[in-house]
């Protein structure tokens, strides 16, 4: 189970996998949403289900939901960097795609437990030793293990209950993904499918061959206005004031004096200037087998043959039972103290060069043991060129984070000692209050395309009762205080401000009527027995004939393709015929004259068939896990009390 895991966390099936290393860590796990305080809910997840079960009620409340967003928007930030744009975020669906995340997963999570799915600690052991960045050398190292962890702000006990919490769900997806299969006839029908290849012609009528001929009054003007007035909507915008502390901004320090870098250089010199001693190491491990007295006596005999002059290399490559290094003649590469197991480490570092161990003792089996090679200890010396950069940085980096953490505060006490100006804590800090460009709840430019500093912009105490924010984390080291320069209340536009989109709105809605009334009477035409290109040339329109198109091409309209695939064949030699939308908005009437098969599919058994294969299930096994997953929905049920909303508002009913 744990190895079938492991191989689809890089797989080609669409799913959604909590980070295993990730910075930062994704510590938490389905708890976060089992608290909440006086917050609004905007759903509930459990309850007694369709089909009798019980299963545990969890509220998402609009606090826990508006984190998740804002942690989503950072994602796309971080992913998209500099070709972020806020303002092509669709607010909506991006809401209701977070809301469905947190539901599917309290979903997993309720239907997994009450199946019983479980992870014992030898399951978690074998799972941790081969998470790649837990290893040295190919190995797993406990003292790598807790670095990496510390790195990223959890320990041990934090990363294993997350990981007890995600495998027995990873196990459960595995069951239903593994159900999925094809037959050698679904693979070559669907091969036939993927080949097909369809000769076609089609007629463009484009709206703007029509919109000369449409004249549109002001009285159509007005009561379209009138009947759509909601549609014509200036969104809630902002300016801001703001000051910024963002620690890329601090001049560096000055350079210390010899004695300061000195004291730096003995306290950091066994951590950060010194290399600790590294030996490499080649072994010959015996398991114990059912007879552990049998397998000690063989390693001894072993470790005699060596003595008396057999080659180490030689005698692993031909006896040794660790697969990962017996072919390298036993080489486990270099080694440093904490790496490997204590019984191991310790005949190791008492070794010298060219020696080797009598058997050693370990839970694996009996090890002989041959240092090949020693690096010893060395520290660097403080007048070192190197190391005095080094240390210089190092002071500068204190000092900046120490005057950033003084000057954070500084401007928090004074930004809430005077809540209607910035003047106070900008003099103070030798700060320029600074303004952003007008923004709306979707974001904007610069600070503005912060999730976090557009909530605090559109909140009651900014855009109501003007008064400083709290200070805003852009990220670590990086803060702003912002308080309203202009604000506009959402409005109906006027009609003199929309007069020209409505026109060009209702010129386009006509010059479509006609282009649709003429298209729908092409088709007519031809299915009446009338030629594409003859019924065209009746009506001054051009017909086009491509190359036969295939379903994987990506020249041409995507949705005349769409479309073309999506039609009956030709009967009788007569055309099969349709009217269509392109993806221009542009009315066409396209005819499919026929239908080929493009080639033999690949023979069962050779190595395109299988890859065919593979794709064909794992596109089915996707299905039937979107499929399993609306079926625990159904199971489980689920309740929608109010629309989610990403500001400090209370959310619509």
């Amino acid at each position: 189970m744990l190895q079938t895991i492991r191989d689809r966390l890089t797989g080609p099936i669409v799913w959604v996998i909590i980070g295993l290393i990730s910075v930062p860590f994704a510590i938490w796990g389905i708890q976060s949403f089992e608290t909440g305080d006086s917050d609004p809910v905007v759903a509930t997840v459990g309850g007694t289900g369709v089909l009798g079960l019980h299963f545990g009620g969890v509220d998402i409340t609009q606090g826990q939901f508006r984190n998740e967003y804002e942690q989503y928007y950072r994602r796309l930030q971080s992913l998209q960097g500099e070709n972020f744009r806020a303002d092509q975020i669709d607010a909506v669906k991006t809401r209701d795609l977070v809301l469905k995340g947190m539901i599917s997963r309290i979903v997993f999570d309720q239907y997994t437990r009450k199946a019983g799915y479980r992870l014992d600690d030898a399951a978690l052991r074998e799972f941790l030793e081969t998470v790649p960045q837990f290893q040295e050398n190919g190995r797993f190292s406990a003292q790598r293990y807790r670095d990496v962890l510390l790195q990223n702000s959890a320990t041990p006990e934090s990363f294993e209950a997350l990981q007890r919490d995600r495998l027995p769900k990873e196990q459960l997806r595995d069951v239903v993904l593994d159900s999925a299969f094809v037959s050698a006839e679904e693979s070559r029908q669907a091969w036939r499918l993927a080949h097909q290849q369809r000769s076609y012609s089609y007629v463009t009528l484009p709206s703007a061959k029509y919109a000369g001929s449409v004249e549109v009054t002001d009285a159509q003007i007005k009561q379209s206005y009138e009947d759509n007035k909601t549609r014509y909507q200036a969104p809630e915008r902002i300016k801001l004031t703001y000051l910024e502390l963002d620690i890329a901004a601090f001049p560096p320090a000055t350079a210390p004096s010899t004695e300061i870098l000195k004291a730096m250089y003995e306290a950091q010199k066994a951590s950060a200037f010194s290399t600790p001693e590294e030996r490499r190491a080649s072994h010959i491990l015996i398991s114990f087998g059912a007879d552990k007295s049998a397998s000690k006596a063989q390693a001894q005999a072993l470790y005699d043959k060596i003595k008396q002059g057999a080659d180490f290399a030689d005698v692993a490559k031909q006896n040794s039972d660790d697969p990962g290094s017996k072919n390298k003649g036993g080489d486990l590469g270099w080694i440093k103290h904490g790496t490997l197991t204590p019984k191991f480490e310790a005949a190791l570092f008492e070794l010298k060069a060219g020696e080797v161990s009598e058997p050693v003792e370990t839970e694996f089996g009996w090890h002989l043991i041959k240092l090949t090679e020693l690096k010893p200890a060395k520290t660097a010396a403080f007048e070192d060129a190197d190391v005095q950069k080094q240390l210089l940085e190092l002071y500068r980096q204190k000092d900046a984070a120490q005057r950033f953490s003084d000057e954070s505060q500084q401007l928090e006490q004074l930004s809430f000692e005077n809540p209607n100006s910035l003047d106070a804590a900008a003099k103070a800090l030798n700060l320029t209050p600074k303004t952003s460009d007008w923004f709306a709840r979707s974001g904007g430019a610069g600070i503005a395309a912060n999730p976090t500093v557009i909530t605090a912009a559109f909140s009651r105490e900014i855009t109501q009762d003007g008064e400083n924010s709290k200070p805003i984390a852009i990220d670590s080291t990086h803060l702003v205080v912002i308080r309203k320069a202009e604000y506009e209340a959402p409005r109906t536009l006027e009609l003199k401000e929309v007069t020209d989109k409505i026109r060009d709105e209702l010129k386009l809605k006509a010059a479509k009527a006609k282009a649709d009334a003429d298209a729908a009477a092409l088709v007519a035409a031809v299915n009446g027995g009338q030629a594409l290109d003859v019924a065209a040339k009746a009506k001054n329109l051009e017909v086009v004939t491509p190359a036969p198109a295939k379903r994987d091409a990506k020249e041409g309209d995507q949705a005349l393709l769409d479309a073309l695939f999506k039609m009956p064949h030709p009967i009788d030699n007569k055309p099969s015929v349709g009217k269509i939308t392109l993806s221009n908005g542009d009315v066409a009437v396209v005819a499919l004259q026929s239908v080929t098969d493009d080639g033999t599919p690949p023979t069962p058994g050779t190595t395109d068939f299988q890859r065919d294969s593979v794709k064909l299930r794992d596109a089915q096994a996707g299905s039937e896990l979107e499929a399993f997953l609306a079926a625990m929905e159904k199971q489980i049920k689920v309740k929608r009390k109010a629309e989610p909303n990403t500001d400090k508002a209370e959310p619509t009913p």
